[in-house]
């Protein structure tokens, strides 16, 4: 693209309104402006100018404030799903099909809905890390696309401007020194300016005092606070990260840790202490108020061997002995292990007694681990019991055949088959709690129920998370970003005395022009300067005056 070149000499590129050198308009927008719009001090932005290739179209979208804002509208929404109902972190059960279960019983069909559709971990989606990473790509773009020529604009300042530049701002005076030597008035506008804590800079019979530059950095801080908080968010997805687990550990029983591969968790003892020891375990299960005092689950961690393959349990090395209560996790190698749930009396197992049926003649017992149940029990070399079928948590028939609605052994059902010197071809019985059915009509013996083992299970939750510091440190720099740009202002004031001692002013600020105001006045009180204008409020003024006028007449 063809390169500007302004009256001066001075070559800007395509695009640029405003005379890098001099100040000069460049097009006729900005010449008919009586005010300058000094926002991005009339540079060329890619943008604006740029519009050709595929690479350029892009660019120009993602740069679009219509697009963040849209973006940023678009990913509160999606956040926003996520809190409909609780996410599944919250949701204290052990596998997917309770999950689901859990969802549709507790919240009808709108919760099965939700389950089906993914929100129940709507902030781990595929499509709403998408969505962060295209907010991402808009602040980032956006950021590059002013950012950089604002910063190489502000850089190069030139100290004398032209007078069309000087007479387009906002804040302006022109006359003749009105008291005092004016061979000393550009010395006595340096001087009050440092005591202002200006920067100034003077280039012959021209000035350029500035101060709080460092202030139109900061949405541009703000900006890059965001992007490493959308950082740490992203990195959430990375294997090492981030884990967030959740995990059911009966006593007795040694499991692989979730998320933490190599890792295994024997959990030894589970300790419940109420205030109100008047109270049984019975109790609380049956909804009884009861306050906990401690709950807590003392379990030993275990480490794999390297040379050991998944999930092998032999030969694992003791890393450390620990009681896991409320608040008080387990912790090792950013790993915390977290008291967050307990189920008490769960059933262990069942025992039963092969008996006759006419006589109460028991053959023999019967006892079945329900997390581990045998395919066959043999009493002696006549006398056996099959396990042909078993449902932990028998829910009823469907189409004939009996169900489980989950793997936890929270309504044990059986099918046994009963070999017998006298029936040596076997008797099928299906057996459930307080219920028995003989498909094959009556049979002679019978599965008699003797007693049942107990234990309980602790739940517990595996966190680590890598990017809390990646999040603080975003959250910090966007905060430092909103203070600079909150409480802080870019000031700039030209001066110039021309050859026959007339004073040129022109004042900028990105905000607060009460306060640039403030020290216009200290200065032209100490200089003897003309009496400066706002252009602005005369202008508000004078349209003000005509409305009046336009009503009176009426």
């Amino acid at each position: 693209m063809e390169k500007i070149i302004c009256a001066c000499g001075h070559e800007n590129p395509f695009g640029t309104k405003l005379c890098e050198k001099c100040g000069r308009p460049l097009t006729e927008e900005v010449k008919n402006q009586k005010v300058l719009d000094m926002r991005y001090d009339g540079i060329a932005i890619r943008s604006k100018t740029r519009n050709k290739s595929i690479v350029d179209k892009i660019w120009n979208f993602f740069s679009s404030v219509k697009v963040g804002v849209s973006l940023i509208f678009i990913n509160l929404v999606a956040a926003s799903i996520g809190t409909i109902f609780p996410q599944e972190f919250y949701v204290n059960v052990a596998t997917e099909a309770e999950r689901e279960i859990y969802y549709e019983e507790t919240y009808g069909s709108l919760g099965k809905l939700y389950y089906t559709l993914g929100l129940s971990d709507v902030y781990s989606s595929w499509w709403f890390q998408i969505l962060v990473g295209l907010l991402g790509i808009s602040i980032i773009i956006a950021s590059l696309d002013r950012g950089i020529p604002l910063h190489r604009s502000l850089k190069n300042q030139r100290v004398k401007r032209h007078e069309s530049f000087m007479k387009r701002q906002r804040v302006v005076a022109e006359g003749p020194v009105t008291a005092g030597d004016s061979a000393k008035t550009l010395d006595l506008v340096e001087e009050q300016m440092k005591k202002l804590k200006y920067n100034v800079r003077r280039e012959g019979n021209a000035i350029l005092a500035e101060r709080g530059r460092f202030a139109r950095y900061g949405p541009y801080i703000n900006h890059v606070g965001l992007i490493v908080f959308l950082l740490g968010v992203m990195l959430r997805l990375l294997p090492g990260f981030y884990v967030d687990e959740s995990m059911w550990v009966r006593e007795g029983d040694i499991r692989t840790i979730p998320g933490m591969d190599g890792y295994f968790i024997e959990n030894e003892k589970f300790i419940l202490e109420l205030h109100d020891n008047e109270k049984t375990e019975a109790q609380i299960q049956q909804g009884v108020n009861a306050v906990a005092k401690n709950y807590q689950t003392n379990v030993k961690l275990y480490k794999q061997p390297d040379d050991a393959l998944p999930g092998q349990t032999d030969n694992l090395e003791l890393v450390k002995e620990y009681s896991i209560r409320v608040n008080h996790p387990l912790k090792h190698e950013g790993y915390s292990l977290y008291q967050m749930d307990f189920r008490l009396n769960e059933l262990k197992g069942m025992n039963f007694a092969l008996t006759k049926k006419e006589t109460g003649e028991e053959l023999g017992d019967v006892s079945i681990d329900l997390t581990n149940p045998q395919k066959e029990y043999v009493i002696d070399d006549q006398t056996k019991v099959e396990l042909l079928g078993y449902y932990p948590d028998f829910s009823g028939f469907k189409n004939g055949e009996p169900q489980t609605a989950t793997s936890n052994p929270n309504n044990p059902a059986f099918i046994f088959k009963m070999t017998t010197p006298e029936k040596p071809d076997g008797e099928v019985s299906f057996v459930a709690i307080k219920e028995t059915v003989e498909p094959n009509g009556d049979n002679v013996y019978k599965m008699s129920f003797k007693g049942i083992e107990t234990r309980n299970m602790s739940g517990l939750t595996v966190h680590k998370d890598r990017t809390i510091p990646i999040l603080i440190v975003g959250g910090i720099i966007f905060m430092l970003g909103v203070a600079i740009g909150s409480y802080w202002n870019h000031r700039r004031i030209w001066v110039e005395q021309l050859q026959d001692g007339t004073i040129r002013l022109a004042a900028h600020t990105n905000k607060n022009w009460f306060s640039i105001k403030k020290d216009l006045t200290a200065i032209t009180e100490v200089a003897h300067l003309p009496q400066f204008i706002d252009q602005v409020e005369k202008e508000n003024n004078e349209d003000g005056q005509k409305e009046k006028e336009g009503d009176s007449t009426l």
